[in-house]
């Protein structure tokens, strides 16, 4: 319990080419990567990009672990508009393809757009359904390419930002192939980051580690804000997480390159260092 990889978004290098920045990642002694969708970086719709970086990856020895789905304004599952849930679904399935090439074993999507909204409950139901209806399909596709769909947790000004709209959705979609991701700095903002790893338990595969001041959500390197590491990992060892860490850092806090992968490995020694610390001594106190 507790020997949990602990590995790096490549979405902190969002405006550079994956291949530009994968050795950089290998040589700062991280092996474990999500691979982000943002098509600067590298674009899910061209096959030849998708297999250059899949190349790219096993020559380095990285483990692909995960890719993120896309998300943008014009994808979004929930809308009342047939054809846009038909776009959003191609693209998405067009990421899922991508995402089997480039061997990762789970795929994390936002249920929900990037939309402020809190919509009348009639309303509020028929996007839910509507995000169900296409996450079935997304989940059978993931299955038919041995993926696992991950379902994370969203800000909570968003449509689905709550816990109880993700356990629905959860519980609604047919297949089995299912889990959640927890994203630390969004269960930070929401203000229930102290109960929502009991709330999960029971699906939780993954977790972005990202923090934050509690006002914004800033994507700072774990122990830069003001969540505390020391307890979610003690809640997250009572509920015998099984699965892998990945820190989702920003590339916009005026820091790049080598000084932002330098913060990724202190950042992961930081976990590292509160999960010995909690195996061999089950102390309460933050070792700071």
């Amino acid at each position: 319990m507790g020997d949990w990889q602990v590995g790096l978004s490549t979405g902190c290098f969002y405006r550079e080419s994956i291949l530009d920045v994968l050795e950089s990642i290998r040589d700062s002694g991280i092996s474990v990567i999500e691979i982000c969708s943002y098509p600067k970086h590298l674009d899910y719709h061209e096959p030849e990009a998708v297999n250059e970086a899949s190349q790219r990856i096993k020559e380095l020895g990285l483990e692909p672990f995960s890719f993120h789905a896309p998300f943008a304004d014009d994808i979004d599952i929930t809308s009342p508009d047939k054809d846009r849930r038909d776009h959003s679904l191609n693209e998405i399935l067009t990421a899922v393809n991508a995402a089997a090439h480039l061997n990762v074993s789970h795929f994390v999507i936002h249920p929900g757009p990037e939309k402020e909204d809190r919509p009348p409950l009639e309303e509020h139901l028929k996007r839910l359904n509507n995000a169900v209806g296409i996450l079935n399909q997304v989940s059978e596709f993931c299955q038919l390419n041995n993926l696992n769909l991950i379902l994370e947790n969203m800000l909570p000004h968003l449509l689905f930002g709550r816990t109880s709209d993700l356990l629905w959705i959860m519980g609604a979609v047919d297949q089995r192939n299912l889990g959640i991701c927890l994203d630390t700095g969004h269960a930070n903002l929401s203000g229930d980051l102290d109960s929502v790893v009991h709330k999960l338990s029971g699906h939780l595969k993954m977790v972005h580690a990202a923090d934050n001041s509690g006002q914004y959500d800033d994507h700072l390197p774990p122990g830069k804000g003001a969540i505390d590491w020391h307890r979610l990992i003690q809640h997250l060892m009572e509920a015998s997480f099984q699965g892998t860490i990945i820190m989702e850092l920003s590339g916009d806090q005026g820091i790049t390159g080598n000084a932002l992968l330098q913060e990724a490995v202190r950042a992961r020694q930081y976990i590292r260092d509160i999960i010995k610390k909690i195996k061999f001594d089950g102390s309460a106190k933050n070792p700071g």
